[in-house]
């Protein structure tokens, strides 16, 4: 790779730890960067509460359209007491999603050495698993309303939309990553409840399977609960629904080491817009400022940034150096934690 690759890549610090552990995500990158030969332009765009609260804009038409102009966008946290509910979360989150067509939600879930899951005859060797969550679709989509408000007649629906086009795409995306590692795909879903999404889900994924020869596996979303706390080493690359794979990467996340190292992409896997890489702990306004965030789950994400945009040495170095930071003890502060991983950044050998 030569020094004249460079990337544009979107900052959206947001609210809370977000520019803190966003802060040491992109000094990682710049280093990496550096030490692989190819750079990163940074644009920094302030959007979250603060910025709902001066303009009453969550995210403007014109910011959007500079977004889509970005190779990648890596965002730190969202959401704020101070906003109600759902305001920031559709506002920017799921109208990214929609708008720039982030059909994927990836969600890494490895159990690494030196990190205490919440079951502990876990080993790192029982999880290491990629959950793809169909991202634009299900329940999530909006569709549905309330009538009768605030009577006893109150009646509110929420509509689960699934196209045989978004389903086989996401399940498309699932096979080719599942060929790419073991072979094994399971399906999560609740066909025995769900039937008429179930069957759409059920019939796409075999057909996937029967064109990708991928191994396809099924499981009952409340049975994939148990199994992921009860036998792990079952799964490798699970896909799901838009609800189901939120439930699920939760879970896997507190398997892992919980939320604070658990790493994410809303990928637009065709490239033909940027992807939104971001860490899955929120906001916590409860230490914002206090130097205790722990900045793993941004690096991670920011290491699959790297690897979407075709540059997997690098993402390789800030996946190992994370790795190597949790084995040799977890730091305390945001501050040590930055010093550590400069630190095993320096140490990675570069071949060019």
């Amino acid at each position: 790779m030569t020094d004249d690759v460079r990337y544009a890549v979107a900052c959206i610090p947001g609210d809370g730890v977000g520019p803190e552990v966003t802060a040491v995500a992109c000094s990682c990158v710049d280093a990496a960067a550096a030490r692989r030969g190819f750079g990163v332009d940074w644009r920094s765009y302030p959007l979250g509460a603060r910025h709902w609260h001066e303009t009453g804009e969550v995210l403007p038409d014109a910011v959007l359209d500079e977004l889509r102009t970005a190779d990648a966008i890596l965002l730190g946290a969202v959401g704020d007491p101070s906003v109600p509910p759902g305001i920031l979360e559709r506002g920017l989150l799921l109208r990214l999603r929609a708008e720039l067509d982030l059909y994927v939600n990836l969600r890494p879930s490895k159990l690494r050495p030196g990190v205490d899951g919440a079951v502990a005859r876990h080993r790192p060797a029982d999880l290491d698993m990629v959950i793809v969550r169909e991202n634009t679709e299900g329940l999530y989509a909006g569709a549905g309303g309330i009538v009768h408000r605030g009577t006893m007649m109150e009646t509110a629906t929420e509509e689960s939309l699934n196209t045989r086009g978004g389903v086989e795409r996401c399940i498309r995306y699932a096979a080719d990553l599942a060929g790419r590692r073991s072979g094994r795909l399971t399906l999560v879903h609740k066909t025995n409840v769900l039937v008429h999404a179930g069957s759409l889900w059920l019939r796409t994924a075999e057909q996937v399977a029967a064109d990708t020869g991928v191994q396809l596996d099924y499981a009952h979303v409340d049975a994939a609960c148990l199994y992921l706390v009860d036998n792990p080493a079952r799964f490798d690359v699970i896909v799901t629904d838009n609800l189901f794979g939120d439930i699920l990467t939760d879970l896997a996340a507190a398997l892992t080491g919980g939320l604070g190292v658990a790493p994410s992409g809303n990928l637009n896997p065709g490239r033909t817009g940027p992807s939104v890489f971001e860490p899955v702990h929120g906001s916590a306004p409860d230490i914002a400022g206090t130097g205790r965030a722990n900045p793993a789950g941004a690096v991670l994400s920011a290491a699959l940034m790297l690897d979407h945009l075709g540059q997997p040495e690098a993402a390789a170095d800030l996946d190992a150096a994370v790795s190597g930071v949790l084995e040799a003890g977890a730091p305390a502060s945001t501050g040590e934690w930055a010093k550590a991983l400069d630190a095993a950044l320096a140490a990675t050998a570069v071949t060019r």
